[in-house]
């Protein structure tokens, strides 16, 4: 085992050291950063896979192995939302992405709740005519219909997938249109849930909304006839009554100088006139005035 990579090019030879350090700063250090480091060494050192020229099968096996523990690490690292961009920059094109490369990106974003990033770049893979002679094909079919596409409710989508594709026999295609067919009726029968579920939280809120409408109408209306009450009692008032009453307490507040002494007489006679004067302006039954 340990003399097969003397038979590598060199450059290969030279990524797959790079690979054998990764994975154990992955496994046995756990540091991440230092394991993606490696991996991102190591594919640059291969260069870009386009798919226009051929690669050497030890090339591609080695590429493929540095992408898995990059995606391992980075996920270790809680930066998945990386992982697709960072693969796709050392392969260009989704279709060229290696079966298992595709499968942890699947799953992965399946994991995080987040399948629809895998939604065009699963379905151009599973379209390419070159993947479909592939022996993974068929798993890697299942895996995007049952963590992508009817996730998703992207029905129509997965039966013509389904529909299209000869390597499936008619049993299989009876299974996999079987599995959709449950799948869509799960989903409206979720969407039925839903929409039972808000028309009774409208409701209810409909029910509340009125119950305070009624009650803020009803305070207006007291509030209303308060005012009225009021303005009608200050109406019957008497003119001059009133008049009196504002210029007495001006002449108490703003024309007199309570500190002066000589004011103290004229304040007490005046105190004594505007209670008076206040007793007949607001008492109801009137009195005779008091007499100094």
């Amino acid at each position: 085992m340990r003399s097969e990579p003397l038979t590598w090019p060199p450059v290969a030879a030279q990524a797959a050291s790079l690979l054998e350090e990764a994975a154990d700063l992955l496994v046995l250090h756990r540091d991440f950063a230092a394991a993606v480091e490696r991996c991102e060494a190591g594919c640059d050192s291969l260069g870009p896979g386009s798919g226009t020229s051929p690669v050497p099968e030890s090339s591609a096996e080695v590429k493929c192995s540095l992408c898995v523990v990059g995606i391992q690490a980075l996920a270790e690292m809680n930066r998945w939302r990386e992982v697709l961009s960072w693969v796709l920059q050392y392969y260009q094109l989704p279709e060229r992405l290696p079966p298992k490369v595709l499968e942890l990106c699947i799953l992965l974003y399946s994991k995080v709740k987040e399948p629809q990033v895998m939604l065009e770049v699963g379905s151009s893979w599973l379209r390419d005519q070159t993947n479909r002679g592939l022996p993974e094909y068929g798993g890697l079919l299942e895996l995007c219909l049952l963590h992508v596409l009817l996730p998703l409710g992207r029905f129509k989508e997965a039966e013509e997938l389904v529909r299209s594709c000869d390597l499936l026999d008619s049993e299989q295609q009876q299974t996999f249109l079987g599995a959709i067919c449950e799948s869509r009726r799960q989903w409206a029968q979720r969407e039925e849930m839903h929409s039972a579920a808000e028309e009774q939280e409208d409701t209810a809120t409909e029910t509340l909304l009125g119950a305070l409408s009624q009650k803020l109408l009803t305070v207006l209306t007291l509030l209303r006839r308060a005012l009225r009450s009021m303005s009608s009692h200050l109406c019957l008032l008497p003119y001059k009554k009133m008049l009196l009453a504002t210029f007495l307490l001006y002449l108490v507040v703003v024309r007199l100088d309570p500190a002066s002494p000589t004011s103290l007489p004229f304040i007490y006679k005046l105190v004594q006139l505007f209670r008076q004067a206040w007793a007949a302006v607001f008492s109801p039954v009137h009195r005779s005035p008091v007499k100094d």
